[in-house]
């Protein structure tokens, strides 16, 4: 909302000949106005968080304007509110405001007054709405940052996908290798959407015996087929009103493909037994370990299905990629299992973190936090570590130790807020060896620097 005129006004006056001037000159002021005769026919326009200011007559043949003053207050508290009153109700005006009445006009008033004070009061609803964006903006950040830990450019990027998605409508489709994280992504995007009162129904594709597919996501009737005895509503008619997430899509069977196509296309499905379309509105996030579109030139994935999904896709980063980011991943693990398990979370031994840091993690963060589930319960001891895998990482030497000592001088960097001097004193080498450091190892110090002051200002 750039100006005062992106603010609607709702007028409630039962004399005609008034409410239409008051209509009128609000309108040649440039605003969008709507006017009634009564509380309870303007009652059906009001919800929380309109752009709207309310200008009401305090006497009216039904409920009253003090009353619905009252009402629209415990529906928005910080609502403006214009009484129009008579010589005599003043007082009574008077103590509306004092119970949160933006203002009153007394009759009969001019043209002038009415838009004057309208545009005052427009001008604080629309600042209000903007600082109740920023706010649930910022609240939505910082839950997705709490959900998708991490501080490397690769998740920085799949968080501001999330933020920038959730919002909208729109289908998506989310690659990554397994334990990268997709259901807590597609989650993510469920609950930071305007779909979030609706069910979040998960599907594993992959997990579902195929000639039990159309009867979990479409449903059937009864006697559709053999033991069916009883309705089922199908998961697809389940997420209406929220969202569908198909995992390991890649495994459905072909046959199944077309249906559901067929369904995404039309918004509505049939359940197995019977010809009748139900109206479904969900939005659907797809999961893959494998390229779609790929698989679709090889004919192993409906090339229509991957169009009609492929319209926003999200990359999740394996761990290896990311391996900055496994010493905070590996303490959020660390404290979650030691309240899970009603343990003390144990001190990490620096020998433990390098192990971690050269490790391959094929398994990805779900990997991560198995290994923190043992260390907390106590059994990560030299037997438990060589069968996780550790040191059979298939990185070179030299690569492993580069692994270990970026992410030393990304953890000193972050402890110094990104300065250069204090982290060169700290990790006891001179500074142009650490510039040499960083350089080589291509550490991104603007935005080590960046994430500390965000935190240090949150």
């Amino acid at each position: 909302m750039g100006d005062d005129q992106s603010i609607g006004v709702i007028y409630v006056e039962d004399d005609e000949d008034v409410r239409i001037g008051g209509v009128q000159a609000l309108e040649l002021a440039g605003f969008s106005v709507s006017g009634f005769a009564a509380v309870e026919t303007a009652n059906a326009s009001v919800r929380a968080d309109m752009p709207f200011v309310v200008v009401c007559d305090v006497r009216l043949r039904g409920k009253s304007g003090l009353d619905w003053q009252a009402d629209l207050r415990r529906l928005d508290p910080d609502l403006p509110v214009i009484l129009i009153t008579g010589h005599g109700d003043i007082s009574m005006a008077v103590q509306a405001m004092r119970n949160g009445a933006y203002d009153f006009i007394e009759k009969p008033c001019s043209s002038e007054q009415l838009v004057s004070v309208v545009r005052r009061a427009a001008e604080k609803r629309r600042l209000t709405l903007e600082v109740r964006s920023l706010r649930s903006a910022l609240s939505d950040r910082q839950a997705i940052e709490a959900s998708l830990l991490g501080r490397s450019p690769q998740i920085q990027e799949v968080r501001r996908l999330v933020s920038t998605l959730a919002s909208t409508n729109v289908d998506v489709t989310i690659y990554g290798e397994t334990g990268t994280g997709k259901d807590v992504v597609a989650r993510c995007l469920h609950n930071h959407s305007g779909r979030r009162a609706g069910n979040y129904v998960a599907v594993n594709c992959g997990g579902l015996p195929e000639s039990l597919v159309e009867s979990e996501l479409f449903g059937h009737e009864v006697g559709a087929f053999t033991g069916a005895t009883r309705q089922r509503i199908g998961k697809i008619e389940y997420a209406n009103g929220g969202t569908l997430f198909l995992d390991e899509i890649e495994s459905m069977p072909l046959s199944v493909q077309v249906k559901l196509l067929r369904s995404l296309q039309d918004r509505s499905i049939e359940r197995v037994g019977t010809n009748k379309p139900i109206a479904v509105d969900c939005r659907v996030v797809a999961a893959s370990k494998t390229n779609l579109f790929e698989l679709s030139e090889k004919k192993l994935f409906r090339a229509d299905l991957y169009y009609r999904l492929g319209v926003a896709f999200i990359e999740l980063p394996p761990l290896r990629e990311r391996r900055e980011d496994i010493p905070l991943l590996f303490e959020h693990f660390t404290l979650d299992a030691a309240r899970r398990f009603e343990r003390d979370a144990p001190i990490l031994e620096e020998q433990t973190m390098s192990a971690l840091l050269a490790y391959f993690w094929p398994g990805n963060v779900r990997e991560l936090r198995n290994v923190a589930d043992r260390f907390v319960l106590g059994v990560l001891d030299g037997k438990a570590i060589n069968k996780s895998g550790f040191g059979t990482s298939d990185l070179s030497l030299p690569r492993q130790l580069e692994n270990i000592e970026r992410s030393i001088i990304e953890d000193a960097l972050r402890r110094k807020q990104g300065d250069v001097q204090a982290t060169a004193t700290l990790l006891g080498i001179p500074k142009q060896t650490l510039y040499d450091k960083i350089k080589r190892l291509a550490v991104n110090v603007d935005g080590i620097r960046e994430g500390s002051i965000v935190r240090s200002g949150t």
